[in-house]
């Protein structure tokens, strides 16, 4: 199935990194000025569902893979339980997206409308003809920035002014925006699991329900009462955007749900705030972890994983609490991927189990939490 985007890319665009460096490119999409903090992905595949994951809120986002929208968009279509199919939520979370190339001709089964006119009807604004391999090589070296897109030709003095003084979208609390506001029940399963959620991926809920759970969706600073009335089974805290430390009454409701030893999984973000939650300290990462290769080993066992990530903090795990382990480790640069209670039902991991599309390695931590709960 060929489907085509004939419309041309001819309206020139400049990105500005707070250091001073300058890119030129063109825009697709909805020409606008957007500010951002600048990260990159290393996925060949996978941008539909790196463009709705939540966790990239307020982020402008870099791909260095150099082709980028060569099997399309497909529709938004959601499965008997109301989860979107093929899509991690609904509608494109990054602030902006930055390519190499953008094709302008997909071709893919599944395919019913090119990356540029997605962006269009969701009122979006990327840029290609960025030399992203440079981008992402001064991203490694002097690490995630706040950057500004800005179309047509501005005056650089006045857009470096702006940028000066733009909003760092992680001193923000970023998750109002993607948690729902309104409790969900979804399934008919034997156990109910409360996902408090920080921007839960779709992937997430179809592991859970796949395994014959029910689920009571709720808001990330759901009052810690109402959550038992859920009457839970087990809590999971969901992957999220920025910095956890933000979410002070999440942090708080995760303590009061410790003290009744329920199970609790965390997956993402949910690992760093049931990490501050039991006494931990958290801190930012130089450019993160994003990409579909991350080695993570068991601390336990020794074996390694390769693993699914998105995530511009860690827990510092010198900071883990007597009765809490380092579960897993990264085995790139030795930043903490996991921890595990000593005698409770508490654990979480760094990366992401559902990995979709991705490394399906470590999906049986489902299974691990169900066998906690029963």
């Amino acid at each position: 199935m060929l489907n085509s985007d004939t419309k041309k890319h001819t309206q020139e665009a400049v990105l500005l990194l707070e250091d001073g460096t300058s890119f030129k490119g063109k825009i697709f999409g909805v020409p606008k000025k957007i500010f951002g903090e600048v990260v990159f992905n290393t996925g060949m595949v996978g941008y539909v569902e790196a463009l709705t994951d939540p966790s990239y809120t307020g982020q402008i986002l870099v791909s260095s893979y150099p082709l980028i929208g060569n099997y399309g968009v497909p529709n938004y279509t959601l499965d008997e339980n109301g989860i979107p199919m093929n899509f991690e939520s609904k509608g494109i979370k990054v602030v902006s997206y930055i390519v190499s190339e953008l094709c302008r001709h997909p071709s893919h089964g599944a395919c019913a409308k090119s990356l540029n006119t997605w962006f269009t009807e969701e009122e979006k604004c990327g840029i290609e003809g960025i030399d992203t391999r440079m981008l992402v090589k001064l991203l490694r070296e002097r690490g995630s920035m706040m950057g500004v897109i800005c179309p047509e030709n501005p005056d650089m003095n006045e857009l470096a002014s702006e940028l000066k003084t733009a909003t760092n979208p992680n001193d923000e609390d970023l998750v109002t925006d993607v948690s729902t506001k309104e409790v969900k029940h979804i399934g008919r399963g034997n156990k109910n699991i409360v996902i408090i959620d920080c921007g839960v991926k779709a992937g997430i809920l179809r592991s859970l329900l796949e395994r014959h759970t029910r689920l009571s969706v709720v808001p990330y600073d759901y009052p810690f009462e109402k959550i038992l009335e859920e009457e839970p089974d087990g809590i999971l805290i969901s992957n999220g955007p920025g910095d956890p430390k933000v979410l002070k009454k999440t942090i708080s409701n995760v303590k009061k749900l410790a003290a009744t030893k329920l199970p609790v999984f965390g997956i993402c973000l949910g690992n760093q705030i049931l990490s501050l939650a039991l006494g931990a300290d958290t801190y930012k990462l130089k450019y993160g972890h994003r990409s579909q290769n991350q080695p993570c080993k068991d601390v336990f066992s020794g074996r390694t994983y390769i693993t699914t990530q998105n995530h511009g903090y860690a827990v510092n795990k010198k900071t883990l609490p007597k009765d809490v382990a380092e579960w897993f480790v990264n085995a790139n640069d030795g930043t903490n991927e996991g921890i595990k209670h000593k005698s409770l039902p508490f654990f979480s991991v760094q990366f992401h189990p559902e990995a979709m599309p991705g490394p399906e390695d470590t999906k049986y931590l489902f299974d691990e939490f169900l066998r906690a709960i029963k």
